[in-house]
């Protein structure tokens, strides 16, 4: 218990410390790329998704957290544009094979990420990589397209730009803009009446870059190559999960106070765990020594020959026990006690013969009487107690 008591109090200095240290320090700022249209940080997406009727005006916008396949098959959406910026995306097949039908149907699709999966580099031989000049503060980007100004460059720092096409089909690609280094990072290829427009910096569509004129310009101009539809569906699967996937410990791992507080419950109760699993010394009990009892055995015995004053009845059973330890203890032949057995007796108990006598002839005369006063029973425990004295 005093272990414990002293657990709780460390643990609640360090708990009072940390809620201190935390009400006082400047808040961090979280440079997540997170891309999600609920996440007001710097990378996330909320600016864009709520201001997409600024470039589709009069469009319905409708959010989904499905893969792509159950978005245009279960809900069969026609006659409109598709968005999605992520930081990365991972098509299955199902998902590939619906969109380019989708396309094919005269449907745009828009896609702003980073890296763009392996169906796409085995189906469109596109792929993406870091640019070579890459810093952090991002390389310029501009338009290529003639109905725009190409001689301007758009730049926002904090890495946008950075990341370009390494490998696309020339043949079938249109290059719509790249990087000061003259590297694609926004290119658009046909299907059927349809075109998927692919732009390598999602970091474009960020709330960071929006909160910029430039950052403005750039993603509202990206976007306006996407035809104005009655309908665009803004994709929150490939920043959010799937709808079902919600749950109370994404709440918590998102949010980086109650991600903080999450991690320092583990750690005190692993601490706990810890300090209670380790071997104590059991406390050893008292144990009580058994009681001599011989003692109060003989007094209660006493007190009743006592009560009964059978002098004669302890007389016999003295006698009777002496001679018992004399055949134990000496091996006498305790019959007959003549003058032969007081001999012995002398001999090999070490006693004189005189006193060897008295005590023989002694006992001799109480065991042939019929009553014993106390003062010969007196006598008699005298004598015995003398020669357990002087015996060897």
């Amino acid at each position: 218990m005093k272990g414990l008591k002293t657990y709780l109090i460390i643990g609640s200095i360090f708990l009072v410390l940390y809620i201190f240290a935390e009400a006082n320090r400047p808040k961090v700022i979280n440079w997540t790329e997170t891309l999600s249209s609920s996440d007001k940080i710097p990378f996330g997406a909320y600016i864009t998704s709520n201001r997409l009727n600024d470039v589709f005006p009069g469009a319905k916008i409708t959010p989904y957290r499905q893969a792509v396949y159950s978005v245009i098959a279960d809900d069969s959406i026609s006659n409109s544009s598709y968005v999605i910026i992520a930081p990365s995306i991972d098509f299955a097949k199902p998902d590939y094979d619906v969109l380019i039908k989708y396309l094919r149907e005269g449907n745009d699709v828009f896609i702003a990420s980073e890296d763009f999966g392996k169906i796409f580099g085995k189906k469109l031989g596109i792929y993406t990589k870091g640019a070579d000049n890459a810093t952090e503060e991002g390389i310029p980007a501009h338009f290529l397209s003639p109905w725009l100004d190409s001689a301007k460059y758009y730049t926002v720092g904090k890495r946008t730009g950075n990341v370009i096409f390494s490998d696309f089909d020339t043949a079938r690609t249109i290059v719509l803009g790249s990087n000061k280094q003259h590297e694609a990072n926004f290119i658009k290829v046909k299907f059927g009446k349809g075109s998927l427009y692919l732009c390598a910096n999602p970091l474009f569509f960020t709330n960071y870059s929006l909160l910029q004129p430039e950052g403005q310009q750039y993603a509202s101009t990206a976007l306006s190559f996407v035809k104005n539809t009655k309908n665009v569906a803004w994709d929150e699967y490939y920043t959010q999960g799937a709808e079902n996937e919600g749950s109370a410990m994404r709440v918590f791992l998102n949010n980086p106070a109650l991600r903080w507080a999450y991690y320092i419950s583990i750690f005190t109760l692993l601490a706990f765990v810890l300090y209670e699993v380790k071997r104590r010394q059991r406390i050893i009990p008292v144990v009580k020594p058994l009681e001599n009892s011989t003692l109060s055995f003989v007094s209660t015995v006493g007190q009743v020959y006592f009560e009964r004053r059978d002098n004669l009845n302890i007389t016999r059973k003295k006698i009777l026990y002496f001679l018992e330890h004399l055949r134990v203890e000496y091996n006498l032949k305790t019959n007959p006690l003549d003058n032969e057995f007081i001999e012995n007796f002398s001999n090999k108990t070490g006693i004189g013969p005189e006193f060897a006598a008295q005590l023989v002839n002694y006992i001799n005369f109480l065991s042939a009487q019929q009553y014993v006063s106390n003062q010969q029973l007196i006598d008699l425990n005298k004598l015995t107690e003398q020669f357990y004295t002087k015996a060897r």
